[in-house]
């Protein structure tokens, strides 16, 4: 049932779209400017989200359509550069997805008893693209159960057999699921697994009638440059419709009504004068700009963590430059907490890595692999497509699993080598495959031991080879 305040929301709401009230533009030049890079900086992830969202649950005839909204997909497969709806793409572990329209009524989703050995997780997400909760094995074990996802609205009765209620900030949210595949031969095992995800509305679950409906939502269709300019307030006011305002962004979005961002409002950008059109082109290059400032001075440099960019509001604190940029360089990642995510963007000498100019090595000394409760996984990308990089070997990863079959140095370590060109034949155990240019790596520890949060374990560097 919906709940008093999701009502009056959406009939406030109807009556501010017919009339076009909360979409002026009131703010001066300077004003508006400084207020685009924040809402910019801020609506980015939610826009991002947005792109797959649509592609996922909404585009029936799209190549990467999944499953519409409340019901649960799976990609059972090993994923190949072929494998293009998400950026960075995880091929360690096959993804389920749920999608899911929280406004009637919570969801349950059913997990199964898996082996020990095994890790698995679901990743509970709203769509500001900030991890709410987890289930799987670090949070709730591999014993299953059932876990109710509720939007912020509902007030009902938990079923007494619920494991665990969460409950989202949006009535939009996304589930994303992720399970070990061992190697090609365990890809039985995982669809068996996946077959075992069951994904049932409140009403259903109960046996019990289920809520009126809800209206329908048309949803905008997504454009090839939705991020890039001012149109993207009109696909943030768009999503912003299904998201209980928060007390700590009150201030916030105050400013932002002065540029006509608001929840459900239209946003004209035909409409826009020549003066505020230029104003907000102008704050989102500050934004950007600032941005690759962070990206350089902190990001490349490891002096923040990739796992600092992903999490909770109350972890992340509104930090919003720290959203951005883990939605602008792989949306969805996970908490710090779940799994390390650390990047190779730069060598050790401070410069992109690039296939054509280089080879290069990693090096981890004896007893100084990734420290990993699950597992770890170091896998290449192109940096154009952000991609995996097709090759003859059909080789994308290497990780902990492949452990055995990997060379070791003199002193017991273990070397692997980054480059383009083909090693000699004794040599490719440990040869990861780039591009001929630009690419960067991405090393996954799946339920990080402390050593790697608190930086007693540190990253081996990305050297050149002369």
């Amino acid at each position: 049932m919906i709940g008093k305040p999701t009502r009056l929301l959406l009939a406030s709401l109807s009556i501010l779209m017919s009339t076009g009230a909360w979409a002026d533009f009131t703010a001066s030049p300077s004003e508006a400017r400084a207020i685009a890079k924040e809402a910019y900086l801020y609506g980015f992830p939610v826009v991002q989200m947005y792109k797959t969202l649509y592609t996922q649950a909404v585009d029936k005839g799209g190549a990467h359509f999944k499953a519409p909204f409340n019901h649960i997909a799976h990609t059972a497969q090993v994923l190949t550069p072929k494998d293009t709806a998400l950026p960075s793409p995880n091929a360690d572990t096959p993804y389920s997805f749920v999608w899911m329209d929280l406004r009637k009524e919570p969801l349950i989703l059913t997990l199964p008893r898996i082996e020990d050995e095994r890790y698995y997780s679901v990743q509970l997400i709203d769509l500001y693209a900030q991890n709410i909760a987890y289930l799987g094995t670090r949070s709730t074990g591999n014993n299953g159960g059932h876990y109710m996802i509720a939007g912020p609205d509902w007030k009902g009765q938990q079923p007494v057999d619920i494991d665990r209620v969460v409950y989202s900030e949006s009535n939009i949210a996304y589930a994303l699921y992720r399970t070990q595949l061992f190697d090609e031969k365990d890809l039985g095992k995982v669809k068996q697994i996946q077959s075992g995800y069951t994904v049932q509305p409140l009403s259903s679950y109960v046996k019990q009638p289920a809520p009126a409906k809800v209206p329908k939502i048309e949803w905008p269709k997504p454009t090839a440059t939705m991020t890039e300019g001012p149109q993207l307030f009109r696909y943030l006011n768009f999503m912003l419709a299904f998201a209980a305002p928060q007390d700590s962004e009150k201030d916030l979005l105050a400013r932002f009504a002065k540029i006509g961002i608001a929840p459900g409002a239209p946003f004209k950008v035909n409409q826009l004068t020549a003066e505020q059109r230029k104003a907000l082109e102008e704050g989102i290059a500050d934004g950007r700009a600032e941005f690759a400032a962070f990206k350089k001075d902190k990001l490349d440099t490891h002096q923040v963590a990739q796992g600092d960019l992903f999490g909770s509001r109350d972890r992340l604190q509104n930090n919003y430059l720290y959203r951005y940029a883990g939605a602008a360089q792989g949306i969805f990642g996970q908490s710090s907490d779940e799994a390390a995510h650390l990047t190779y963007l730069v060598d050790s000498e401070g410069k992109p890595a690039n296939g054509a100019r280089h080879s290069y090595a990693v090096h981890f000394a004896k007893d100084q692999l990734p420290p990993a409760d699950a597992f770890w996984s170091l896998t290449l990308y192109d940096a154009k497509t952000k991609m995996l990089v097709p090759n003859h070997k059909k080789r994308y990863l290497i990780n902990s699993r492949m452990l055995p079959a990997l060379q070791r140095d003199a002193d017991g370590g273990i070397t692997l080598a980054l480059q383009h060109h083909e090693p000699p034949k004794a040599e490719q155990s440990n040869w990861l495959p780039a591009p001929p240019g630009p690419f960067y790596a991405v090393l996954r520890i799946y339920l990080p031991k402390p050593e790697v949060g608190n930086g007693q374990w540190k990253l081996p560097p990305l050297t050149p080879l002369k």
